[in-house]
């Protein structure tokens, strides 16, 4: 959606006649910048107007036309001659279009042998002093003169600008880069924020305070100097930004915390004083800076210019939050994936008041965001969203509008006039896949893919703690030979012992049946090995889950919820306990794949009717499922 931002100094100069009328007035120029102009233009003459325009003859044409009595006169000018040709040689050479002046230049070795020979065959001599601007001179000074005209330049604009403390510095450097919004540029309200009710709340009552003041300033009460939004990425915290600048009818400054930081020491640190200077003569106003982090971290943390500038920037901004007036009416609203970074004095009470948690939205709320990302794309009445909202478990915002895009895609690439269910299908399994591969799987290998996956598929029916089956596929996607989803009914905010143990039991059923109905396992199981161990080493060292450890924890690898990647602890237990460890692992798997197996002997029939329909098919549904196996 397209956001037409404001111009900060126009703005501002509208708004504020008392500023406008105390500013100094711009110069259009100034006689450096004509100076400068000046040497340029006279650099330009030295290349194209220096030496004559006369017409050059070599010296030996010269001795011969004065041989052959062809010239009238010639002028000395140093090292050069000027002549003229005669009346004669120039009407009988009418045609070549002879020019009746030439120049040429006097050998070294010349002297006054010429003068005789010229003398003896009655030409007129003459001799000038010719006083030559020193083209040469120029040539070698100008590129000097102009690079100390730059420098003389630079250093009256910077004590112009800087003659007053804490100015802009040259050209500008130090101005602030945020972007003015007003109501009327920004078309983004609560409404189209989908969840996240806690945190309209909060917001809503900063919002209340800025539109009217007097209401809580009657109470004693000071406005909150800052708002932290933390939350995973594109969970909607530069959306609800933009939703308060909608909500709001006081002027809103963005920009992100990069902005700041340049290679010069100082800079940001400028800017920051030039936006809040700014925000508090537009007060009531509201300053969003995105990714604080960047300039926000803890500082100590490094050393050299890069470290010195960004803290330089931190202190600033910790500066302007402190002299903060009750009566200005100027909130910071920050935003950052990162907050266990952020500097100690920055997130302390008096500057960041508020620390508000954006989670990734629930089902009720992904349903919401599915309608609203879906109002200008033209739909069919097939698709179910509420089937859609239950599958992007732990999809945000972003990766709602982003699949929402995908279908459309899809529908446009097969000239269809609304998007249907069917293309939200391609896109969900684009996203959590990746795009159908074009080769195509051998016999052999087909039959193999068919019995893991429906090894997989089997368990997932026949253990009712598990999250029910929608869609077992042979089809070859990204890096993966086929794959079996699972929707959870509802969304899961404890887990139990009993569930993670289904989940164990569901991984390590495709590689079991391999071995049960195939006699001979592959690496297809590679992944599934991988998530069952490092569930069940979470089960047993994070979450108490072993009875012969206790209820204890032990450090391992976790993952962090913001980066969505592990990060490795330091190991606190000894070599006793880690040899624990490593057994109750190996026995919590063990005894679940001891269970996969009795239940797949079991249920051999119902393995093989499904082997038999995914490779007719390649792919089941839900309802198909449901048909071969029974429902769960």
């Amino acid at each position: 959606m397209p956001e037409v931002p404001d111009t900060k100094n126009t703005d501002t100069e509208k708004s504020n006649p008392k500023r406008r009328a105390n500013a100094r007035p711009v110069k259009s120029g100034s006689w450096w910048g004509y100076l400068i102009w000046f040497f340029l233009i006279l650099l330009i003459f030295s290349f194209f107007f220096q030496g004559s325009t006369k017409n050059e003859i070599t010296y030996t044409d010269f001795r011969d036309n004065v041989n052959k009595g062809n010239v009238a006169s010639v002028v000395f000018r140093n090292h050069e001659i000027e002549g003229k040709f005669t009346d004669a040689y120039v009407k009988a050479n009418k045609e070549k279009k002879v020019s009746p002046d030439f120049v040429t230049r006097i050998p070294m070795i010349q002297g006054s042998e010429l003068i005789t020979f010229l003398e003896n065959h009655n030409v007129k001599i003459n001799a000038q002093k010719v006083e030559h601007f020193p083209w040469t001179i120029v040539i070698f000074m100008a590129p000097w003169l102009l690079l100390v005209g730059y420098f003389v330049y630079a250093g009256h604009k910077l004590r112009g600008k800087m003659g007053g403390g804490g100015g802009l510095g040259l050209f500008n450097v130090g101005q602030s880069k945020a972007k003015r919004y007003k109501k009327s540029n920004v078309d983004v309200h609560f409404d189209d924020v989908a969840g996240l009710d806690n945190a309209k709340t909060d917001l809503r009552e900063i919002i209340d305070y800025l539109k009217n003041p007097t209401r809580f300033l009657s109470l004693g009460a000071e406005v909150p100097r800052g708002v932290l939004l933390t939350g995973p990425p594109g969970c909607g915290k530069t959306l609800l930004a933009k939703a308060v600048a909608g909500e709001i009818g006081v002027p809103f400054y963005h920009l992100s915390g990069s902005e700041f930081i340049e290679m010069f020491v100082g800079v940001g640190a400028s800017r920051v004083r030039d936006m809040f200077a700014n925000a508090k003569k537009d007060a009531p106003s509201i300053i969003f800076i995105d990714e604080i982090d960047s300039i926000g971290r803890s500082r100590g943390s490094g050393i050299g210019g890069s470290y010195e500038e960004r803290e330089q920037t931190l202190n600033q901004i910790l500066s302007e939050m402190d002299g903060f007036e009750a009566h200005q009416s100027v909130v910071v609203i920050a935003a950052t994936n990162r907050p266990d970074v952020l500097d100690a004095a920055l997130i302390r009470p008096g500057r960041f008041d508020r620390q508000i948690a954006l989670p990734l939205p629930d089902k009720k709320a992904r349903k919401k965001i599915f309608q609203i990302h879906i109002r200008h794309v033209p739909t069919s009445q097939d698709i179910d969203f509420d089937n859609l909202a239950a599958r992007t478990v732990g999809f945000s915002g972003a990766d709602i509008k982003n699949l929402v895009n995908e279908a459309s895609l899809i529908a446009g690439r097969k000239n269809k006039s609304a998007v249907e269910h069917e293309d939200f299908e391609l896109a969900w399994d684009e996203a959590m896949l990746g795009i159908q591969r074009e080769d195509i799987l051998e016999d052999d290998e087909k039959k193999l893919v068919s019995y893991h996956e429906s090894g997989h598929a089997l368990i997932a029916q026949l253990l009712p703690e598990t999250d029910p089956l929608q869609k077992v596929t042979i089809i070859p996607r990204g890096r993966s030979l086929g794959s079996t989803e699972q929707v959870p009914e509802i969304d899961r905010h404890n887990l139990s012992r009993s569930y993670l143990l289904g989940i164990i039991a569901v991984r390590l059923g495709g590689r079991m049946a391999e071995k049960l109905f195939l006699n001979d396992i592959s690496n297809g199981a590679a992944d599934d090995l991988k998530n069952a161990t490092r569930l069940a080493r979470q089960m047993v060292c994070q979450w108490g889950m072993s009875d012969n450890l206790g209820p204890m924890t032990f450090s391992q690898a976790e993952e962090d919820p913001y980066l969505g990647r592990e990060i490795a602890r330091p190991r606190d237990y000894s070599e006793e306990t880690a040899k624990i460890i490593d057994e109750e692992v190996k026995n919590l798997l063990t005894e679940q794949e001891q269970r996969v197996k009795k239940l797949l002997q079991d249920n051999s029939g119902l393995l093989e009717k499904l082997v038999s329909a995914l490779l007719e098919h390649e792919t089941l549904e839900k309802e198909q499922i449901i048909e071969i196996l029974g429902a769960k």
